[in-house]
């Protein structure tokens, strides 16, 4: 870099009260040759006008202002394109001064990296001249101070969320985290309230505005008038209201499942237990909401709680009255005593799985965890679902139309010797071969034994299809032989479908597995 260069800072000047400034930053900004700040059109600028007594005389100021805010564009790239231009051409502006040797703070309120204009002049200039940030305090915590509500204790966990979020995944993370702050409200409040409210919580949400300045003011976001709500306000959520008190009395959950998970009070001394509810296992299908079942809908809209692998639960839309429980990838039968724990209280349940519950799925894991004499009052009931194996047929033509065998190639709960024998067998008895969880990041070398070992079984030109991310927007479908398959590329977002000797491939690329076998040919498979 040339040593005429100027410095570039961004300078974070908190969220209004002149006196939340640090120290460091009123140095930088008397010291400049350049203050820059963004603004409205029409508007001033807000950050300016919290340091607008620190200003030094003859300092040259350089006012960004938006192309658009809220509004409609006639740019050809729309908003995007309109802000994009907006930011390269301020950028332009600032490196100008920069190259020419000049000091340039960019003022930012609260902080200039979280969620504003700063990052992209940081983006568009950092790596051409001397850059520092300084941090500033957001207006979040000053809306916390405001309130002297805690937000956050101990192992607590912060979610800090933008309104501008759709309406559901808002209500998913409210209803799973602790303490929350909901920024960029205006006019999204009507939908941030909704979500608090599908979330279960509205109640112990606080709304604040202008914080720090002389107009803030504060109250229960259940109190506020929609029409009344300001771009400058946003909701605290204290972790100290998460998921407010349970309407029931739970028991202790099984003495295996792990510390971690929710606990539940003693029963009140004296009291009747209530009637195990019905614990139904139900499958969301591979991916795409359109999916999933009217019946397992339907109950998702009913149960009280949702138990489940994380990204699976994370599926469910949240609602008011509805928990979610959701866990890791390998403690299926730990979630499934949760569950069971829950039934057993008199809590109605849903334990959700991606694809069929019954196919690789919680269903399984039910049953086993109810072995235990405790849950023995407890019904199941398992709703189906659609399965992966169906959805990449599907897609593929009718690869299944005939006799067809499921593996998994997870040698976590069997040995690898049961699998590889398995598969063996399959292949000759000349069987269609669907296989789930074919590899992932710590088992890659399962799926080069599979392919090794059916090449030794079956013809290299077999047929085979690989689906990926089937249903949802990353789909992918390929058709290939069993000798041009390359293993490396599979991951767990893929399941294959092996053919048998007769499976066909169409002119168009679809393939199809003939519902009869000719004589000669079983006479072949079985000797």
């Amino acid at each position: 870099m040339s040593a005429a260069q100027g410095h570039f800072y961004g300078v974070g000047v908190g969220p209004g009260d002149p006196e939340l400034v640090t120290l460091k930053a009123a140095r930088l900004i008397g010291d400049a040759d350049v203050v820059a700040y963004h603004a409205a059109a029409g508007k001033p600028s807000n950050a300016r006008g919290i340091v607008a007594d620190l200003l030094p005389e003859g300092v040259v100021e350089e006012r960004l202002e938006y192309p658009v805010t809220t509004g409609s564009t006639d740019h050809p790239g729309g908003y995007a394109g309109a802000m994009a231009d907006f930011y390269a051409h301020s950028a332009a502006r600032l490196a100008a001064h920069l190259s020419a040797g000049r000091t340039v703070v960019l003022l930012a309120e609260g902080d200039p990296m979280l969620y504003g204009s700063f990052m992209y002049m940081h983006d568009r200039l950092s790596a051409s001249f001397p850059t520092e940030v300084v941090p500033g305090v957001p207006a979040f915590l000053a809306a916390t101070a405001t309130t002297a509500n805690p937000l956050v204790r101990q192992t607590d966990v912060l979610t800090v969320l933008p309104g501008t979020l759709e309406e559901p995944e808002l209500a998913r993370r409210l209803a799973d985290t602790d303490g929350a702050v909901i920024m960029k409200l205006g006019r999204n409040f009507t939908k941030v309230r909704r979500a608090l409210a599908a979330a279960g919580r509205l109640d112990g949400a606080l709304y604040v505005e202008r914080a720090s300045m002389e107009a803030e003011r504060w109250l229960p976001v259940a109190d506020v008038d929609p029409e009344s709500v300001p771009y400058f306000s946003l909701v605290v959520l204290p972790g100290d209201a998460a998921h407010g008190k349970r309407s029931r009395t739970l028991p202790e959950p099984s003495s295996s499942f792990p510390e971690s998970s929710p606990s539940f009070p003693e029963l009140v001394e004296g009291a009747t237990a209530p009637a195990p509810a019905e614990l139904l296992v139900v499958g969301l299908g591979p991916g795409p909401d359109r999916w999933i079942t009217p019946e397992v809908s339907d109950a998702l809209a009913r149960v009280q709680h949702v138990v489940g692998y994380g990204p699976y639960v994370n599926r469910v839309p949240q609602r008011e009255g509805l928990t979610r429980h959701a866990s890791g990838n390998t403690v299926e039968v730990d979630r499934a005593r949760l569950a069971l724990d829950l039934a057993l209280a008199g809590e109605s349940v849903a334990v959700v799985s991606g694809g069929d519950a019954g196919v690789f799925g919680m269903a399984s894991a039910v049953f086993e965890a109810a072995e235990d004499p405790r849950f023995g009052g407890v019904p199941v009931r398992v709703l189906p679902g659609v399965s992966a194996v169906q959805a990449v047929a599907a897609r593929a033509g009718a690869p299944v139309g005939a006799d067809f065998a499921v593996v998994s190639l997870s040698d976590r709960l069997k040995p690898w010797q049961v699998v590889e024998e398995r598969l063996r067998h399959i292949a000759r008895a000349d069987l269609v071969l669907a296989v789930y969880n074919p590899a992932s990041r710590s088992r890659t070398e399962q799926v080069h034994r599979f392919r090794e070992v059916l090449l030794e079984e079956c013809s290299p030109q077999t047929v085979v299809v690989m689906g990926r991310d089937v249903g949802r927007a990353e789909e992918s479908l390929t058709v290939t032989t069993l000798e041009a398959l390359d293993p490396s590329v599979i991951d767990m977002k893929c399941l294959l479908i092996v053919g048998c000797r007769g499976t066909r491939v169409t002119p168009s690329g679809q393939v199809w597995s003939p519902r009869f076998v000719r004589a000669a040919s079983a006479q072949e498979a079985i000797q």
